[in-house]
């Protein structure tokens, strides 16, 4: 087959993915049941067994796999193969806690190399491109994932790693690679680094991004593919559930990722009541992983807030942009607000640049938010209280409520050589 052909079950007709879904969550769900203590435990608990599912809508019958779970199995007790069958181990960061462990078999390697090459296809590339992936290697998924994704292309990869943003800058001079693999964040870093080093980042070879790690606005999608001049979109991924490629935006129709639902099955629920809801309802995504053997997940919440869309480019249903995390949001006087409201709001100033902090302060006994952001250098100085009551009054008309801002020149914020933090709760430090 031709490695940049597009795969039958992309475009096979609803009955028969979902035929093959039903199929393998089957198999699934007594993989986990007899190969795994905890989840053998968790279906007893539950009073359910593996016989119980018949039907797609069954899988509501199953419980929640949460962070939690494989904090309290830390590192591989929701491993459901022997150890020898183990050939890579990947962590989360753990910056909130006990990192959490993932365990990949040989299987699992290809294919989850199969989704990010497929992840890949759909963004418009193929084994002619070079593409530099600038997602930080190590046991962080995203460099490796889609390190081994880009080889299963047949592309020329560039194994750059995040940091040295310098570096990052002479090398797509040099090598001119014609995709960058990178958080959105560290991509306007990167683009930063380009302007100041040779006068435009425009004029680079790159001509595709490809976006994931962190969630990003449609205003930031926008300011990249101005100042880069490229094709940007999104790919969506965690690694408890896999890594990078778990969903992918099509070059074609930019319309949100396309959920390869012949891998990883989706549903949204009320992360309140922890019912599924409709397709198109708001709510937490979930994932069930049905062809994965190392470590399958079963209803993992993600806390990414989103929607499931129709299919568009492919059979396979999108998820919209995510909106936030239901563990992210912030209330602020009865208000629910997202860091990504913010950064909405100040895309829409085209004087401001998108490095930004939100710190959560206390104004006697309310929460409070204080915003710091940046103007860029071509701004005069003047400009910056004029620009903080601008954001301040845009802020209380779309995202309802007040907010104090603070204007700082271009490089007074610290730059990211990642996944970004915007938020910086004060209130007990204050």
């Amino acid at each position: 087959m031709n490695k940049n052909a597009m795969e039958h079950i992309e475009t096979a007709s609803v009955d028969e993915l979902r035929q093959l879904q039903v199929e393998r969550l089957k198999k699934t769900l007594n993989h986990a049941y007899y190969n795994s203590t905890v989840y053998k435990q968790k279906f007893d608990e539950a009073g359910v067994h593996p016989d119980d599912f018949k039907h797609l809508e069954d899988l509501a019958k199953f419980p929640f796999t949460t962070k939690k779970d494989l904090r309290d199995n830390y590192p591989f007790g929701m491993f459901a193969v022997p150890q020898e069958q183990i050939v890579r181990v990947h962590a989360s960061s753990g910056t909130t806690g006990q990192p959490t462990v993932v365990g990949y078999t040989q299987h699992d390697i290809n294919i989850w190399s199969d989704v990010v090459a497929r992840s890949l296809r759909a963004a418009g590339l193929s084994s002619k491109d070079t593409i530099q992936v600038s997602y930080g290697y190590g046991l962080f998924t995203g460099g490796l994932g889609a390190h081994y994704g880009v080889e299963r292309l047949g592309a020329t990869v560039i194994p750059m790693s995040g940091g040295q943003t310098d570096k990052q800058a002479q090398l797509i001079h040099d090598f001119k690679p014609t995709a960058l693999m990178v958080t959105p964040s560290y991509c306007l870093n990167i683009i930063e680094a380009l302007e100041k080093k040779f006068g435009s980042a425009k004029d680079c070879s790159i001509k595709t991004g490809v976006f994931g790690a962190e969630p990003w606005t449609n205003e930031m999608r926008k300011e990249i593919e101005t100042r880069l001049g490229i094709d940007a979109l999104d790919i969506y991924g965690l690694s408890e559930v896999m890594g990078p490629g778990v969903a992918m935006e099509c070059l074609e129709s930019k319309d949100g990722p396309t959920i390869w639902e012949d891998h990883f099955y989706p549903e949204i629920i009320n992360p309140e009541t922890g019912e599924v809801v409709q397709d198109g309802e708001l709510g937490e995504l979930v994932f069930t992983t049905i062809t994965k053997e190392g470590m399958p997940v079963i209803r993992y919440r993600t806390r990414d807030l989103t929607r499931l869309l129709p299919g568009t480019s492919r059979t396979m249903r999108r998820m919209d942009k995510i909106v936030g995390r239901s563990d992210d949001m912030m209330i602020i006087r009865g208000v629910n607000v997202f860091p990504s409201q913010i950064e909405e709001q100040i895309l829409q100033i085209p004087q401001l640049i998108a490095n930004y902090q939100i710190h959560i302060c206390k104004q006697g006994h309310l929460d409070s938010l204080h915003i710091r952001t940046e103007m860029r250098q071509d701004s005069s100085p003047q400009l910056a209280t004029q620009l903080a009551n601008q954001l301040k009054s845009q802020i209380k008309t779309m995202v309802g409520i007040s907010v104090s801002v603070e204007v700082l020149n271009e490089g007074s914020l610290p730059r990211s050589e990642g996944k970004a933090q915007r938020v910086f709760d004060i209130r007990q430090s204050a």
